[in-house]
């Protein structure tokens, strides 16, 4: 058997990194022998990531467009120039037999150029409401890989496949190890646990939430695994308690998932995957900050199939205390949240983004 080259590109944030990743490890397990390298933006978190998880990247000198005006808007047509030059370079050295990328700005140079050279390129869109560099790339992609439905007004119809987003094959059937996880946190298993999601960066809304309602959560004897992100952490590790674990970013996601008996998250479209595979019963709290509002499009998503609730920034002052304290209190909602959910997971996305990558390299 030949030795198959892939390149894989996405990035700028943990939603673009690990898919890209889980693609990769499906990919390794019928390939032992193929070569991977990932191409993403030089100074973001796949740098760290990427190599932590076993594979070589490349780095370009690429950043996506402000939206408001900005002295790095006046660079960007330098650095995609030398971004292009780049990918260029890369795709002679490395000869792929196919380029896959997950989003992100970090993606578009690559995969523009390897359709360009006549390389076989698929694309992996996780949200309801696509981004730019997706859209851009889509009409020369050979494979567009989506996890909503009804995409056609910004995809080719006859290029789309409906394969849900890839996640960590360790979450699936997670209550097997709810008792390993509640000693791994050192929880009291009489005391139910909320687990706070904000992004691996963070998310100051929800962290301000959190913060406001920490008497609150103790009066109703809840302890919290609570994940502010990098940014916010030497702010609020001062919480840190016995019944308050404040982290910046949490390594064992299938334990926490699994100790969790509701959970409070952002919208991002890895985050609503998971969630959906995990099962329990959710508030999403959407930024409302990203392009085209999409983390409200697939919480809505979610929440329109009775499968979660949502709070919206601007209602959380009035409403949070209220709705939490109604989830809580009822074990009939939390269970139907939780079977609602689960019937929008699909467990097999990363399997089903591989065969198609398979098909264009047999």
């Amino acid at each position: 058997m030949r030795q198959y080259k892939f390149i894989l590109s996405g990035g700028g944030t943990g939603g673009h990194i690990y898919p890209a990743i889980a693609i990769a490890n499906e990919l390794k397990s019928r390939f032992p022998d193929a070569d991977f390298l990932f191409v993403g933006a030089r100074d973001k978190m796949e740098m760290q990531k990427v190599p932590q998880s076993g594979f070589k990247i490349r780095g370009l000198w690429i950043a996506g467009l402000q939206r408001k005006i900005s002295a790095q808007n006046l660079m960007f047509p330098l650095k995609l120039a030398d971004s292009l030059w780049k990918s260029r370079k890369i795709l002679n050295e490395f000869k792929p037999d196919v380029v896959i990328g997950t989003g992100g700005f970090a993606s578009g140079p690559l995969l523009k150029m390897a359709s360009i050279m006549g390389i076989p390129t698929v694309i992996q869109e996780q949200n309801s409401f696509p981004g730019i560099t997706n859209k851009l790339l889509s009409k020369n992609a050979n494979t567009i890989c989506v996890a909503y439905e009804n995409l056609e007004r910004f995809f080719p119809k006859e290029k789309m496949v409906l394969t849900g987003n890839p996640v960590r094959e360790d979450l699936i059937d997670i209550e097997t190890k709810r008792a390993a996880a509640t000693a791994y946190f050192n929880l009291d298993a009489d005391k139910k646990t909320l687990l706070v999601l904000g992004g691996s960066l963070g998310a100051r809304r929800v962290n301000q939430l959190i913060e406001k309602e920490l008497a609150n959560f103790q009066k109703q004897n809840v302890q919290i695994i609570w994940q502010c992100g990098k940014l916010y952490f030497e702010e609020y590790k001062k919480y840190n308690s016995a019944t308050v674990q404040v982290v910046d970013f949490i390594e064992r996601m299938d334990y926490v998932y699994a100790a969790a008996d509701i959970i409070i998250s952002r919208a991002g479209a890895s985050s609503v995957s998971e969630l959906c595979i995990v099962g329990k019963p959710v508030i999403f709290i959407p930024s409302p900050n990203v392009a085209e509002d999409h983390q409200t499009k697939n919480a809505r998503a979610i929440v329109d199939k009775k499968g979660a609730l949502l709070l919206k920034e601007s209602e959380l002052d009035s409403e949070f205390s209220l709705v939490f304290e109604a989830l809580l209190k009822d074990k009939g909602k939390q269970s139907q949240l939780s079977e609602n959910i689960k019937q929008l997971a699909m467990p097999n996305a990363t399997k089903m983004i591989v065969d198609k990558i398979v098909t264009l390299i047999k």
